[in-house]
């Protein structure tokens, strides 16, 4: 059986009890890494996860809170002796920008490094990203201040879907990517250019008929927002939840 596990829930001001969104898709032959942040192999390790069966990352834009963790990642993967493929997804813009990152550190010339290939996505809705036995993935361009892709994911063993709409203001890509998904998985840090509100999420999850929503990349901490769920319920008749650090979701 797949799950999803939330690494991270806050929006991209971290806590000590919120780090930064972002998200591990495990099945039995792959396990997917949506976004990077902090220490990946710390927080991997706090999931319960060997972080050696990594077998993909999706960097769904670049920005800090979601792609700053990357270079530590692969160099502490490279420390401890990994040999196998890491595949790496994104959209053009955002995978210059990762591998212009990686060579500000030299990268190219860290002996004997592991095999790291980069899957440039062209920005069309539902684009196919990856397909296997586990689960398919497709990618839409949502709304955001930079290039930036939403998910859809199915569980071909269990027949669920998934949607996660990343970084996004209110926008009819996220409609069509969640219809009728089991969960959408929308952000809800605020009514602001690039970014929803948790009402703003519920009235998407409305009108794509999503069976659930969790809502994500919210306030923490000092900056912390009380009835963010209510809110979300007054436009959404099903169930609405906020997602937290290592809530597990089994598909």
């Amino acid at each position: 059986m797949s799950k999803v596990i939330i690494l991270g829930s806050s929006n991209a001001v971290p806590t000590k009890d919120g780090e930064n969104t972002h998200m591990l898709i495990v099945g039995q032959e792959r396990m997917l890494l949506i976004d990077c942040v902090s220490n990946p192999i710390v927080r991997l390790e706090q999931a319960g996860v060997d972080f050696n069966n990594l077998t993909d990352i999706i960097v769904t834009h670049f920005h800090p809170d979601h792609a700053s963790g990357i270079p530590l990642l692969l160099m502490d993967m490279w420390l401890m002796g990994r040999q196998k493929p890491l595949n790496i997804y994104g959209l053009h813009y955002t995978l210059d920008r990762v591998e212009t990152m990686m060579n500000l550190y030299n990268w190219s010339e860290w002996p004997q490094f592991f095999p790291v290939v980069f899957y440039r996505l062209p920005s069309n809705e539902m684009t196919p990203v990856l397909s296997c036995d586990d689960f398919i993935i497709h990618a839409s361009p949502v709304h955001h201040m930079i290039p930036n892709i939403g998910l859809r994911i199915q569980f071909p063993q269990s027949k669920k879907t998934l949607a996660y709409s990343c970084d996004t203001e209110p926008c009819d890509e996220v409609i069509r990517l969640s219809t009728n998904v089991d969960v959408l998985i929308h952000e809800a840090t605020g009514e602001s250019p690039g970014h929803s509100s948790a009402k703003q999420a519920g009235e998407i999850g409305q009108k794509a008929e999503a069976k659930k929503m969790l809502l994500i990349h919210y306030p923490t901490g000092r900056f912390e927002r009380s009835g963010l769920v209510e809110e979300a319920k007054s436009a959404f008749g099903g169930e609405v939840d906020l997602a937290k650090d290592f809530m597990e979701i089994n598909f």
